[in-house]
């Protein structure tokens, strides 16, 4: 039987999976980054570099593939620029604890003040102020999908008042869950609107003016969803304007460029797109590509297959 070939792009992943493959099945783990030509006329699994995947997708030509394990969740804008006959699979399992950790952090941030307290603490003053919190805080969630729920059991503890929105009304994990297209009528009411929504046409710019005008004075916006569905002329007006406070991990351009308003206007706190990237991708990942490759090695259908072209 043929041994089934696995390109991973780092010494780290080429290590971390092999201490975690079953050593009765034939499978060879190669390095291969993207920026070269391939090693192999043939790699059943190529596992691009994360947040860098573009090289290896135009590289997918010249060489035999059967999957590409991606090594994020999002998948937007990849479906066209894949050669005919290639299965991808994106990182859920992966990613879900940390991006759901840190729209908790950011909300707890903004919402207690933590980035004035170590503005206080750099220059020396004492300074006692009153926060909302998130204790009682009405919060409509947006997205109810593997980092949308990941939030919501996180926020529990918190004692929110959690309403979530996602493409259809349903009842999931004890919770009611509104459809999107309830979204006007729950909006004046949110004190944080919390975006965890998928890329894509479908959600470019679904937050625009017209959804951050419903907003509430001063309510908090948190994205950890995708950049684009936040229209970000729109944002820079309600923001600079008073109106909205933002706490973001993702933004459209991104990297934020140098001059970009939302570096310095007042209420307005940026994480540069880091929700996934904790000391917990290392391990996970490197368990879904060993586990990615005993199941096509046995034979198996590969799991989180998002695109096959």
């Amino acid at each position: 039987m043929t041994a089934l070939t696995l390109s991973v792009p780092t010494d780290e992943l080429v290590a971390d999976v092999t201490a975690l493959l079953d050593p009765a099945l034939d499978i060879d783990v190669v390095l291969w980054d993207g920026q070269d030509a391939p090693p192999r006329d043939r790699i059943d699994i190529v596992v691009p570099p994360y947040m860098r995947q573009g090289r290896m997708l135009a590289r997918l030509p010249e060489l035999e593939c059967r999957l590409v394990q991606a090594q994020a969740i999002g998948f937007d804008g990849v479906e066209e620029r894949l050669p005919p006959g290639i299965v991808y699979a994106n990182a859920a399992s992966v990613h879900e604890t940390a991006t759901a950790e840190l729209a908790v952090g950011l909300m707890i941030l903004a919402q207690r003040g933590l980035d004035r307290m170590v503005h206080s603490q750099e220059r020396g003053e004492w300074h006692s102020f009153r926060m909302p919190g998130l204790a009682d805080r009405r919060v409509v969630l947006l997205g109810f999908g593997g980092v949308g729920k990941a939030i919501a059991r996180r926020l529990a503890a918190f004692e929110v008042d959690l309403v979530p929105v996602a493409s259809r009304a349903r009842d999931e994990d004890g919770l009611h869950v509104h459809a999107l297209d309830e979204l006007d009528e729950l909006l004046p009411g949110a004190e944080i609107l919390v975006n965890a929504l998928p890329g894509g046409e479908e959600t470019r710019h679904l937050i625009d003016a017209a959804v951050l005008g419903r907003l509430p004075e001063h309510a908090l916006l948190v994205n950890v969803g995708r950049g684009p569905t936040v229209d970000t002329d729109a944002l820079v007006e309600h923001v600079r304007r008073g109106r909205i406070r933002v706490a973001s991990d993702v933004f459209d351009p991104e990297p934020l460029p140098e001059g970009h308003p939302l570096w310095s206007l007042d209420g307005v706190f940026i994480s540069p797109h880091v929700g996934g990237n904790s000391g917990a991708m290392r391990p996970r990942i490197a368990r879904l590509i060993a586990r990615q490759a005993e199941r096509m090695a046995r034979g198996e259908e590969p799991e989180n297959v998002v695109i096959r072209t």
